[in-house]
């Protein structure tokens, strides 16, 4: 049987995909101003397995500006498209909040002990 064509999803469908594009860019910007030189990744112009977002060194960016988030999935995509090397790290903002970063509690205790092995802690 063969689906009808529904313009309110197709429309839905052009809407998200725009709001995801605007946060990697917002994203790729907050990364410029910490320093970093990132921009969006390849997955834009029809290349897969790259990160949402280019330039943190080795951590993979998986960006996600929904308001019904669901994690698992998202970090699942994150592992699965992760290189070799890189840690995965879902970065993800609902309207009108902060945006957030999830990772493995494995990974994010790497970051830690290298953060605390060049910094005194009181």
């Amino acid at each position: 049987m063969k689906r009808s064509f529904n313009r309110d999803e197709f429309v839905g469908s052009l809407d998200s995909r725009q709001k995801g594009a605007r946060y990697e860019r917002e994203l790729a910007r907050k990364f410029r101003a910490e320093g970093y030189d990132a921009r969006r990744g390849q997955q834009y112009c029809g290349a897969n397995g790259d990160a949402d977002v280019v330039g943190l060194p080795g951590i993979h960016v998986e960006a996600k500006r929904v308001d019904r988030l669901q994690l698992q999935n998202a970090m699942d995509q994150a592992v699965r498209d992760a290189r070799p090397g890189e840690l995965p790290a879902v970065f993800h903002r609902k309207n009108n909040c902060k945006t957030l970063v999830t990772m493995r509690i494995d990974d994010w205790f790497k970051i830690y002990r290298e953060w605390e092995a060049g910094n005194e802690v009181d």
